[in-house]
Formats: structure tokens, C-alpha cells, sequence
């Protein structure tokens, strides 16, 4: 932390201009040391000055230098950006040059982690940079846009203050009984007061479902056995020719991945290979793998031929899929009709005229409710981490409610009500261990 820190900030390549950021005490006096131009020691703070870059008597580049002081920066230290010429040789020389002169080479994500630490942004908000960087849809920009203005946070505090009131009294019982001012919590009006807290749980949790699907996007495996057109349902829905199409059944032995945007939400479509039972070694590891993929996708769409009759093979699949969310699609509907099926809930196409592909992205619609992800505040937590501790939260406060059946002491009960304040407050930093800021942050660019 005492450090100071250089890194790139924009993309490394061919542009019109890089920018190299350097942040901590000695920032401003050390990039001074290599400018030709004003005296940035004397400059005031948040303005910008025309000079070079020299080095050892040679004028390395013709650059723009932002300084912005203390505390009102993204790190809350001295920071100067070098807004250089575009181009590798040039942004690599001037922070080979930087290093040279005693400053530190960044780690990934250390100007957000020093952000952090210094109290510009709490973690939920650390990790929606990351997320905002990330973003590849409209909807993922603007979920993390919100989570950085920290209206999530705000409404994890708010549960946790209604947590350290309830923790308050209980104290107060237990240490000053004689104190006639403050609620007696008793068995009896305990339980009313840990149903509120985990109401305000449940809702976080409801309303994380649509963040993670923002987030993560939705998992499409597309399954049958070999020859009903699975491939070519993929690249008709990718709208390129990404994977390989033929009559020769078993041509799909690897998965094949694209993806789309629907309603603001990316699809994540899965081209597997054909089900079947086959000696075929090479054939058989693509069999494998595409039942593993219907184990880990959000949606499975089940590819039937409709010119050919329901086979023991394609009986089985159903079978494999009847308990996952999926969409049946009868596919090759300009052939004559071979295939009898009692199932109500199907799509008919062909990817000939691509009929029947409009309706498949409407039953997804459908399906996952995008009509209303579109409409929702997108004020909702998202990552896998701030889930996994509001599901650790509600538990406690489950177990809280279950020693209050057992009778157990309300001193007792505490503990349970005190875990779940701490979990909340590790979603937002309030607590935290060293080694998960270093995971965390070991996932962002460097320069950020």
C-alpha cells in the first residue's frame, strides 16, 4: 500500500492514444522527474499539461499528463495519468521507463484494491467495475452501473441494521437488565422480529435470480441423437456457419459454442454431439460430454426429426431432460410428417426457410421471464460470491428460528442473529480476509 504503482489502463495495440496510470505518495514528484514541460510538483490538482516524455537527454514521446491529488481520486492517493501516443513500442517504453525509476509494475486490479481499502468504494461496488468492464450487454452495463452507485449496498445495510438493533436490545437485556427503556426480547416476540429479517433475506435472494441471469447469461444445450439438425439449428440461431453440417451421422464429436443477445440477455448456445450408443472411441467421449452438458445448462432444447419415427433413443433423452428446464423443437418441418409425439409444449421449424426459430426465441422469452428482467430495477445483487453469503445469512437466521422452537436461551439464539450480520457485512467489505481480496481482485485487467 505504500507503493507507488504504474500499469497500462487502455488496451495494449494499434490506437490513437494509451494511457498509463500511476497512483500513490511519490506519483506526482516521480513522473515530474521524466517531464519536460511545467513543474507538475506546483501544478493544481484535476488539470491537464502538454510536455514529453524524456529519457536519459531523448524525448521518448509527446504526451498529455493529468494530474489529480489526493484525497478526490479513484484511489483516494496522488494520481497521474500519461496519455501518450498509441502503440506498443511507445506505452511499453514509457513504463519500462516508469519501472526503471523506481515504480512498482501493478498487480491486476490493485488500483480498485487500493480503492478499497482506502474507502472510495465498498466490495459490492469493487466487483461491479470489474462487472462494468466485463459487460457485453445494454442490461449487464446497466446492472453494474447500479451496483456501483450503491443502491445494493444500501439495501444490505439496511438489513443489517435492523439486525444490529435487534442484537442491541438483546444486549442491553443481558447487561443492564435493570434498564427499563430498552425491549425485553423474549421467546415470545423473538420469532416475529427474525421473520422480518428473513423476509428482507428471501426478496434479496428472489431479485438475485435476475442478476445472476444478467450476469452469467443463460446456458443453451442443444441435444438429440445424431442427423436431426442440431448443428444446423445452432448456426441458424448464430446466423453464421459455425459448426460443421452434413448427412453423415456422428459428424459433431466436440461441442461447439456461440452466442446471441435476446431481450438484453446473452444466450450461451451449445452444439453437442449426437446421443447415441456407439463403439466408435472418439464418437463415444462426444456422447459424454454432451450428457455432462445437459447436467450443467439452464435450458436444454431437445431436437426431434420430424421425418423419422420416435426412436428408443430419443425416448431416453426425454427421459434424461424430463426434470431440467427444456423446450422440445421438431425440427425438418417440410418433410413429411413421420413422427408421432404426445407432448403438448413443442416448437415446429426448419432451418431451411428458418421456420419455427422466431417461436423457439419467444418460448425462451417466455420461459425466463426477460419480459420482466428487462422492466426491474436491476438494483440486485449478481455475483456468485454476494449470492452464496445471503444463502449462508438466511441459513443462520433459519437456525435462529429452530433454537427459538427449542426453547433455547435468547443469549444463545444471538450467536446464530450475530453470524448472519457478519456474513452480510463481508458482502460489502466490513469484514474481509486478505486471501479473498487477493482472489478477487487477481480477476480484473491491470491498469484498473
Amino acid at each position: 500500500m505504500n507503493d507507488t504503482i504504474c500499469a497500462i489502463s487502455t488496451a495494449l495495440g494499434v490506437g490513437a492514444i494509451s494511457i498509463i496510470r500511476v497512483s500513490g505518495e511519490e506519483a506526482i514528484n516521480k513522473v515530474a522527474n521524466l517531464f519536460d514541460g511545467k513543474n507538475l510538483n506546483e501544478v493544481k490538482s484535476h488539470t491537464i499539461h502538454y510536455g514529453h516524455i524524456i529519457s536519459n537527454g531523448e524525448i521518448i514521446d509527446e504526451v498529455l499528463v493529468t494530474i489529480l491529488k489526493a484525497p478526490k481520486t479513484y484511489t483516494k492517493e496522488d494520481i497521474v495519468e500519461i496519455n501518450s501516443h498509441g502503440g506498443i513500442s511507445t506505452t511499453k517504453k514509457i513504463l519500462e521507463i516508469l519501472i526503471e525509476n523506481g515504480i512498482r509494475l501493478a498487480e491486476p486490479g490493485e488500483f480498485t484494491k487500493r480503492a478499497f481499502l482506502n474507502g472510495r468504494l465498498d466490495l459490492t461496488e469493487a466487483e461491479a467495475v470489474n462487472s462494468l468492464i466485463k459487460s457485453r450487454t445494454d442490461l449487464e452495463r446497466k446492472l453494474a452501473l447500479n451496483t456501483l452507485s450503491g443502491k445494493v449496498s444500501k439495501k444490505i445495510n439496511k438489513v443489517r441494521e435492523i439486525i444490529v438493533e435487534l442484537l442491541a436490545n438483546i444486549e442491553v437485556n443481558i447487561d443492564f437488565p435493570e434498564y427499563e427503556d430498552a425491549l425485553e426480547i423474549t421467546l415470545e416476540n423473538l420469532p416475529p422480529k427474525l421473520n422480518e429479517i428473513k423476509k428482507e433475506l428471501e426478496n434479496l435472494l428472489e431479485e438475485g435470480k435476475i442478476g445472476k441471469i444478467i450476469e452469467n447469461g443463460i446456458k443453451v444445450a442443444i441435444v438429440g441423437r445424431p442427423n436431426v439438425g442440431k448443428s444446423s439449428i445452432l448456426n441458424a440461431l448464430l446466423k453464421e456457419n459455425k459448426a460443421i453440417v452434413t448427412d453423415i451421422a456422428g459428424t459433431t464429436r466436440d461441442i461447439v459454442e456461440g452466442e446471441v443477445e435476446l431481450k438484453g440477455i446473452a444466450l450461451k448456445f451449445i452444439d453437442t454431439a449426437g446421443i447415441r450408443k456407439t463403439k466408435d472411441v472418439v464418437e463415444k467421449i462426444g456422447v459424454d460430454k454432451s450428457l455432462e452438458m445437459i447436467d450443467e445448462s439452464d435450458l436444454v432444447i431437445h431436437v426431434l426429426n420430424n421425418n423419422e419415427v420416435l426412436t428408443e433413443e430419443d425416448k431416453e433423452i426425454m427421459e434424461k431432460i424430463k426434470d431440467k428446464t427444456h423446450i422440445t423443437f421438431i425440427n425438418k418441418s417440410d418433410l413429411p410428417t413421420k413422427l408421432k409425439i404426445d407432448k403438448k409444449d413443442v416448437v415446429k421449424g426448419n432451418t431451411m426457410d428458418l421456420n419455427g426459430l422466431d417461436e423457439l426465441k419467444n418460448k425462451i422469452v417466455e420461459l425466463f421471464d426477460l419480459e420482466r428482467i428487462n422492466n426491474s430495477n436491476l438494483e440486485v445483487v449478481s455475483s456468485a460470491r454476494e449470492i452464496g453469503l445471503l444463502n449462508e445469512a438466511l441459513n443462520s437466521i433459519d437456525q435462529a428460528l429452530n433454537n427459538v422452537s427449542s426453547k433455547l436461551p435468547v443469549d444463545m439464539i444471538a450467536i446464530d442473529i450475530k453470524k448472519a450480520w457478519d456474513l452480510l457485512g463481508e458482502i460489502t467489505g466490513e469484514s474481509y480476509q486478505d486471501e479473498l481480496l487477493d482472489t478477487l481482485f487477481s480477476k480484473f485487467c491491470l491498469g484498473k
